[in-house]
């Protein structure tokens, strides 16, 4: 491994100041801090780790020609852990072809999903609105028949459909059921997968026992692995040379419960026999998994992106396809989240902060890192914005568009990033952070010194408190109720 670069005191004062760096300070930070963990995982942990020093703060290359609109790749891992990439410092989980994709672009440190649990997130990225604006939002996640995206809402599919995009959705909806809610009743002209929140990867059954595997509004039968199964239908559609430009909505749901890996037919038999037997708790697989076998579920995951990504660059399309890669949500039971506090289902950094890439040969230039904050709603409007796709007016974004950032080098728009669960609030407001807790109590955080959320600054900073608080309760204001329990 190459020795990692210092910057002299004359640089580190360049990165701090330099006006074509808007995020001069915080990312310049970032990028001593992936020099930093790189060193701590040591020479041996991943290839990642030599690559790190080489990540330089976000610069946009604003010189380069427009060219066509991209066709857009939005890959979402399932529960995926904001530590579980190597590029993200995983001690034991190798994933070189993600890894190498963060290598030809941009890798952000604090990017964040819009919810904290799979459907809030999905109705988040694809009406690029608070879930608590529409009512299949505020179930988190989608557990019945009875809510779901409905079909009147305008969607990144629908808008960018209007402007001219084909569109697609393989993998996970959970944005709701047949027959009044599916992805061909939203804006994506293809759908193939699964409606349901989690299924038996094998046998295709899902939490009611219902077989959840999908073309269309048909079902589809294939027994086989169902990453696999997805990653042949998502190689399948980039390698198409009849029509651009294209969104491709890939949703796998690995590595989401149960934990079943390529090859574990004795397993996916036990649990498939649960399930027919009546126990819906079955595929929770609360008896099962391992970190090794999680490990085996993301480096699976890995390689099947790495396969779409090799049908992409075949297919000639690679240097104008923005690709993005990020979680769903933070991880669940087997994940690495370190140094971060919180897993899946809370609103502390653990369960919203996501590992997020993104590529686009011919816009903007590899190797970089940014600590923009930056969470779901933001990248469909970006995407709408690059896509030449207008927002209906009547349903406006709650995102905002990165496009002057990732390719005008402007200056980020300052905003609040807000979330809501039931019993948990919070708000991110530059390296600030608003909590509230399940408890009822108030904490306030200063990011940039403290990640792991445990040097609660309420009391020493009660102004800042306040002036957050009311932010949060601000915009709460606006959304729909929560209906009551029970």
């Amino acid at each position: 491994m190459p020795s990692s670069p210092v910057p002299s005191p004359a640089a580190a004062r360049a990165a701090r100041t330099s006006p074509a760096s808007p995020l001069s300070r915080r990312a310049f930070g970032a990028a001593l801090g992936a020099t930093a963990a790189a060193a701590t995982v040591g020479a041996a942990a991943t290839p990642a780790a030599a690559a790190a020093p080489t990540e330089r703060p976000f610069r946009a290359a604003p010189g380069r020609p427009t060219g066509r609109r991209p066709n857009i790749l939005f890959i979402l891992g399932d529960d995926l852990g904001w530590a579980d990439l190597s590029s993200y410092g995983s001690p034991h989980i190798r994933t070189p072809h993600l890894d190498r994709l963060a290598r030809q672009g941009v890798r952000f440190t604090d990017a964040y999903a819009g919810s904290a649990t799979c459907s809030p997130t999905r109705f988040s990225l694809y009406t690029g609105r608070y879930p608590g604006r529409t009512p299949g939002g505020l179930a988190e996640p989608i557990a019945d028949r009875s809510v779901g995206l409905e079909p009147s809402h305008p969607t990144l599919a629908s808008l960018l459909r209007e402007a001219g995009y084909a569109t697609a959705l393989i993998g996970k909806w959970h944005c709701g059921y047949l027959p009044d809610h599916s992805p061909t009743r939203s804006g994506w002209d293809e759908f193939f997968g699964n409606f349901g929140g989690a299924l038996e990867y094998y046998s295709k059954l899902g939490l009611g026992g219902e077989y959840d595997l999908y073309e269309g509004d048909a079902t589809y039968q294939d027994l086989r692995y169902y990453t696999r199964v997805l990653t042949e239908r998502a190689a399948e559609y980039v390698s198409r040379d009849d029509r651009e430009p294209w969104l491709l909505n890939l949703n796998f749901t690995t590595p989401h419960w149960p934990w079943i890996a390529d090859g574990d037919e004795e397993e996916s038999a036990e649990i498939v026999r649960r399930i027919k037997a009546g126990d819906r708790g079955a595929l929770w697989h609360q008896d099962g998994g391992s970190l090794d076998k999680y490990r085996e579920m993301v480096e699976d995951l890995d390689r099947s992106v790495g396969q779409v990504l090799r049908a992409l660059e075949r297919s000639g399309q690679e240097e104008n396809t923005f690709v993005f890669f990020a979680s769903d949500n933070g991880g669940e039971r087997f994940s690495y989240n370190w140094p971060l506090d919180g897993n899946k289902g809370s609103l502390k950094e653990g369960g919203i902060r996501v590992p997020s890439v993104l590529r686009w040969p011919a816009r903007i230039d590899p190797r970089q890192v940014s600590d923009v904050p930056v969470y779901s709603p933001d990248w469909t409007a970006t995407l709408l914005d690059i896509g030449g796709a207008r927002p209906d007016p009547a349903y406006p974004l709650d995102g905002t568009s990165l496009a002057g950032y990732l390719l005008r080098g402007e200056r980020p728009e300052e905003r609040d990033l807000f979330w809501r669960v039931r019993g948990e609030r919070a708000l991110r407001r530059g390296d600030w952070k608003y909590h509230r807790s399940q408890d009822g109590s108030d904490h306030v955080y200063d990011l940039s010194r403290d990640q792991r959320e445990q040097a609660d600054r309420a009391t020493a900073e009660p102004a800042r408190l306040t002036s957050l608080r009311t932010a949060w309760e601000r915009t709460d204001a606006g959304l729909l109720p929560y209906p009551a329990a029970g």
